[in-house]
């Protein structure tokens, strides 16, 4: 078993680099935090928001930052043991979790087009819903760099766009609420390693749907899974490549696209083309 002061002390020492400085690297760049802020912590259980959690709690020990938190839980319908290990662990993580049910899992199991994007919404919801109840003015979700990776090359290979998992964002049914991922630039590898080296361990997706699908199929082609193999072959040759698929989003260069979105409305390059200044190719 863990010893929680050796957990917190390894956020500190061990993985100061690849962790904890990623993860102030990211609140300072992005600008996540602002004085006053009532952040809902939002837990799923499994290692990126339960590290997530161990972080913000590092942060205010340093007390670098004026404003508060709810470390929060969401039953979706998670089976006895799943619940179980979620409690054992906040329990022995010293992280004061506040646990709601819903009845989510069961609404979208027998859901056939798209039930994984029908919870997604409808878990985002809830959590917006408790975060403001408690009074809080942010959630953060513990989605991390390969996240964010990986969702840019599926919008481009399997939905036909660029775009990417942005680090904030302003609620759209919420007024006055705000999503943010903390986690932003660090990388599954070194949560991973920070799990192994404390001895720790957490539940996975938990579904009802997840657990058929695993059962089912042993081959598991989920397009996630997909992508990660993908990527992990192209390092075989471009040892950058995940840093450059991060950085692809940040250096769009609009005078070379065709067409773009920005608000909903869509914009074409013929806008501002003109046949007399002559071509630069």
């Amino acid at each position: 078993m863990f010893n929680c002061e050796d957990v917190e002390r390894s956020i500190r020492k061990k993985f100061s680099k690849t962790i904890w400085g990623r993860f102030t690297a990211a609140l300072l760049e992005y600008e996540l935090l602002e004085e006053g802020d009532k952040v809902a912590v939002c837990i799923s259980g499994g290692k990126d928001s339960m590290l997530m959690a161990k972080l913000f709690q590092e942060l205010k020990r340093h007390n670098k930052y004026e404003f508060s938190v709810e470390y929060i839980v969401m039953d979706p319908g998670y089976n006895k043991e799943n619940r179980e290990k979620i409690e054992q662990n906040a329990k022995a993580l010293n992280v004061p979790i506040h646990i709601f049910e819903t009845d989510i899992f069961s609404s979208v199991f027998n859901v056939e087009k798209n039930p994984c994007y029908l919870c997604a919404r409808m878990r985002r919801g809830n959590l917006y819903k408790r975060a403001k109840s408690l009074g809080c003015n942010k959630i953060a979700l513990g989605h991390h760099f390969d996240d964010v990776i990986e969702t840019i090359l599926m919008g481009m290979l399997y939905g036909g766009q660029v775009q990417t998992m942005m680090p904030k964002l302003h609620s759209t049914n919420f007024e006055g609420m705000e999503l943010i991922r903390p986690m932003y630039l660090i990388r599954e590898k070194d949560i991973v390693r920070w799990c192994d080296y404390n001895n720790l361990s957490f539940i996975r997706c938990a579904c009802k749907f997840t657990e058929q699908i695993e059962t089912e199929d042993k081959e598991n082609t989920s397009k996630r899974k997909e992508i990660k193999a993908l990527i992990q072959e192209l390092k075989k040759t471009n040892p950058q490549v995940e840093s450059n698929i991060f950085r692809s989003v940040e250096n769009v260069n609009i005078d070379t696209v065709v067409s773009y979105k920005q608000s909903g409305v869509v914009h074409n390059f013929l806008e501002t083309y003109s046949k007399d200044k002559g071509s630069s190719n």
